[in-house]
């Protein structure tokens, strides 16, 4: 998952030189007389990561754009966190500041996908970026 402006640019150029680097080598596997079924079977695994590579790019932009899958379960909760995150624009270090704790510990929650986290943190995270009310239900007396 692309978390940074600088990862989905670095990306975006790395989608590139894949890019000329796939011809290239079409070319050359071509040149020494390979059949097309063996090119595509050579080509398979750098072709492989490069759509991944695609898919993680368009979800980037899809995340900047405002636009979430629905979330179906919480084992995705973790990475919807991260993506509202992106799309507000806030940096890892800015949500240490909003949560009072050290940008190592979000980086570490981030790369775990906030897994293992408890509700209460989870919740700690939701009230940073505003995505819910911070106002409790008072329990009747």
């Amino acid at each position: 998952m692309i978390k940074t402006e600088t990862a989905y640019k670095k990306a975006l150029n790395r989608l590139q030189e894949d890019q000329s680097f796939i011809q290239k080598q079409k070319k050359t596997l071509v040149d020494k007389g390979l059949t097309a079924e063996q090119v595509t079977k050579a080509l398979q695994p750098t072709i492989s990561f490069h759509e991944q590579l695609k898919e993680e790019v368009t979800s980037y932009e899809h995340i900047i754009r405002g636009e979430f899958d629905t979330i179906i379960n919480l084992h995705d909760i973790g990475k919807v966190l991260i993506a509202y995150r992106i799309y507000l624009g806030i940096s890892q270090q800015e949500l240490a500041n909003r949560l009072d704790t050290s940008p190592a510990q979000v980086s570490r929650d981030e790369r775990n996908e906030y897994y293992g986290a408890t509700i209460e943190r989870l919740q700690q995270v939701m009230e940073a970026m505003s995505m819910v009310s911070e106002t409790r239900i008072q329990p009747v007396v």
